[in-house]
């Protein structure tokens, strides 16, 4: 059985990483460092940390004035507060004067399952995504997460870093070359593509595995860059399986299902389906309320083959 590690334990890991390495990097949260893991970095530097309390907008704000001093602030908390309650300076000051400042969304999706529906984050893509001058990540596993985290380092500008709580199949090893706005093809197939995001990468694959029983062969595919999203890789996966469906635990409004059906439609038109939710969550454990709202393996085996009926 693959090692399963926490994304946010490979996210405070790589911060404090990260921190040892690159001195203009600082960290902000709200509160909740002990459970985003950021903590991590706090105790190795603490004259780099910053606490603001639970003022989810405060911290974003703050997160832009460090910018314009030249350092690199990781502004991290829950991601239904970060995109929620933080919306306005995220809009108003990082985008607008498109300020060096990375935003860590952790806890996204249903991961936070047993605080309910208030904690669940299923539409802060579609908010970030809409952005001028953002990049939007959402990774997949550990491996994954640290490259990003040091990734977005890298880049001039405002960077989304959408993070789960969940421990997570380690997928990729060290060899990993992580681009940003490129996909990776994880399984061959030509009969249907499935295109997923963050957790659902994870279950995407244990779809395929389904599919495969059934003489299907589906081609996995992990879009962990939203925005800009690989549309060259989009449009080879169209072409040559003629089938798509993507799979993202949020909406399936305005986030991966949305991005990737506008390059389709404008490219390489094949049906598609969309795996996601159009409602708010639950209390529970959490991979049962990812089956309960059709976002686990046989739900997108259950799509791709209702997509594979359309199929020409």
């Amino acid at each position: 059985m693959a090692q399963k590690i926490a994304i946010r334990d490979a996210f405070g890991a790589a911060l404090k990483k990260l921190g040892a390495v690159n001195d203009k990097v600082v960290v902000l949260e709200a509160d909740v460092g002990s459970s985003t893991k950021s903590g991590l970095f706090g105790k190795e530097f603490p004259e780099r940390y910053f606490n603001v309390g639970i003022s989810e907008l405060d911290m974003v704000a703050m997160s832009a004035g460090f910018a314009t001093t030249g350092l690199i602030p990781f502004c991290n908390t829950f991601s239904v507060f970060l995109a929620g309650r933080g919306g306005d300076p995220i809009n108003s000051l990082i985008c607008y004067d498109n300020l060096n400042v990375k935003l860590c969304g952790t806890y996204c999706g249903m991961s936070d399952s047993y605080d309910g529906a208030s904690h669940n984050a299923m539409s802060d893509m579609a908010f970030i995504r809409s952005l001028p001058n953002m990049t939007l990540i959402s990774v997949c596993d550990a491996v994954e997460t640290e490259k990003a985290v040091f990734a977005a380092a890298q880049i001039d500008g405002p960077v989304y870093l959408r993070l789960s709580r969940a421990p997570a199949e380690v997928i990729f090893d060290d060899s990993y070359d992580f681009q940003v706005g490129k996909g990776v093809t994880l399984t061959q197939g030509n009969d249907i593509t499935i295109v997923a995001t963050g957790y659902m990468v994870q279950k995407s694959l244990e779809a395929a595995k389904l599919l495969e029983a059934d003489g299907i062969k589906a081609r996995v595919v992990d879009i962990h860059t939203i925005k800009p999203i690989d549309r060259e890789l989009i449009v080879k996966c169209a072409q040559e399986t003629g089938a798509i469906v993507t799979a993202e635990e949020h909406s399936i409004y305005g986030g991966l299902g949305s991005a990737v059906s506008e390059v389709i439609v404008e490219e390489c038109p094949v049906p598609m389906g969309f795996i996601g939710t159009d409602g708010f969550g639950e209390s529970g454990d959490y991979e049962e309320l990812l089956s309960k709202y059709k976002m686990d393996g046989k739900a997108i085996a259950a799509k791709a083959k209702e997509v594979l009926a359309k199929k020409k």
